[in-house]
């Protein structure tokens, strides 16, 4: 039985991030490059669903003073996140799901949530962006990554051989391949591009984008 939502084990799922979805790095540098094009003080950084905390490590570089909160759902993924970071100063931790988190009113000027949302219903899905809304200030941004599900039956055939293929060349077995491709829109649920963005425009946000799309990812960021 996994311990978080994702398809890998806690200790194993900084190694095997990378040989299952294409360019993963790329998230974390396209966050931290907004961010900084952006101008916004980021005195205050949520990022939840935070995994094994690679992403606030890499981030932490940039943002030296910025206070950062770190959520997870998952026990297994914050006591790998905690261990990282033990020796940094201004973060904390919250067990806690999106949906859940209840800081104050426009508390947070950054808000990440990376390969987190997908794994949610439409009415969970709508609960945490509305969350993250809730809990920006005026000005504040908000970036999310992740899977998609294309706009046609045979882009999406496309899209996934094409991920298949890239897992197999990253060394995956066809058991594991064929495994990972048993969870597309049962273990986790994609919505399209221009599903994304309307849901961001209908929480309120008054800018709403596409960061970043390749394979069958693509990241998104809003502007309160």
């Amino acid at each position: 039985m996994r311990d978080n939502l994702s398809a890998h084990m806690s200790t194993e799922y900084d190694a095997k991030i990378t040989s299952t979805i294409p360019n993963f790095d790329s998230f974390y540098q396209s966050t931290i490059d907004l961010v900084c094009a952006a101008g916004n003080p980021a005195d205050k950084w949520l990022d939840t669903g935070c995994g094994t905390g690679t992403f606030c490590v890499m981030a932490k570089r940039f943002f030296a003073n910025t206070e950062f909160t770190l959520s997870d759902p998952s026990e297994a993924m914050l006591k790998i996140a905690k261990e990282k970071l033990k020796s940094s100063e201004k973060i904390s931790f919250e067990l806690e799901d999106t949906q859940s988190l209840d800081y104050p009113d426009e508390y947070f000027d950054v808000i990440s949530a990376i390969q987190c949302h997908h794994f949610l219903d439409r009415a969970g899905r709508i609960q945490a962006t509305e969350n993250c809304f809730r809990m920006l200030k005026r000005g504040g941004i908000y970036i999310e990554f992740e899977n998609i599900m294309p706009l046609t039956k045979g882009g999406r055939e496309i899209g996934l051989r094409m991920w298949w293929n890239y897992q197999s060349a990253m060394g995956k077995t066809p058991d594991e391949v064929a495994e990972h491709g048993k969870r597309f829109n049962v273990e986790y649920f994609p919505i399209t591009i221009p599903d994304h963005i309307s849901l961001l425009s209908e929480t309120g946000f008054s800018i709403a984008e596409v960061l970043w799309a390749s394979y069958m990812q693509a990241g998104f960021y809003a502007v309160k």
